[in-house]
């Protein structure tokens, strides 16, 4: 129960962040916190809560304004984002967070593609998805050690015992 909490407390302060600092710095691309948050909590806890940590965070971002999108874009892109990072995690943890940070953005173009969006052609995407893909790679790695931190896994202790060893 607390772990979720902290997970819906660290999700919530990523979108504040996001929309508050980070998408108001004035840059033309900017990494997405809240993607890179979802995706080192996907790598923590597997695909299953991945994919429901994606869709909420998803459906959160959808919901904030500015909403010049159509609802639920955002929660099937990063659903499936964290699915796939948690489905990856176990066998190749750093590729899968590399790959995820990378293809989320094309996934999200693709999307909106998909859906109508007037404002997505290929030259948007070749403008665009380059830049972001860096600044969600430069991050990446400062963002996984912070949730790491904050959501250590659980290890098994190491008992001592005083004489012989037990196997």
């Amino acid at each position: 129960m607390a772990r979720n909490l902290g997970t819906a407390a660290l999700i919530f302060a990523a979108l504040v962040v996001q929309m508050t600092v980070i998408n108001r710095m004035g840059f033309s691309v900017t990494p997405d916190l809240v993607l890179l948050v979802v995706i080192a909590l996907a790598t923590l806890r597997g695909e299953t809560a991945g994919a429901v940590i994606g869709f909420l965070a998803g459906l959160a971002a959808d919901l904030t304004p500015p909403t010049d999108h159509v609802l639920g874009q955002y929660a099937l892109v990063m659903c499936l984002t964290g699915y796939l990072a948690g489905r990856w995690a176990a066998r190749v943890p750093l590729l899968s967070v590399a790959a995820c940070a990378v293809g989320a953005p094309a996934l999200a173009v693709g999307v909106g593609s998909l859906l109508g969006d007037p404002g997505v052609d290929w030259s948007t995407f070749m403008a665009i998805w380059p830049g972001t893909a860096v600044c969600n790679l430069l991050a990446a790695p400062i963002v996984v050690w912070a949730v790491r931190g904050l959501f250590r896994p659980a290890r098994s202790r190491d008992v001592l015992f005083v004489g012989r060893r037990r196997p």
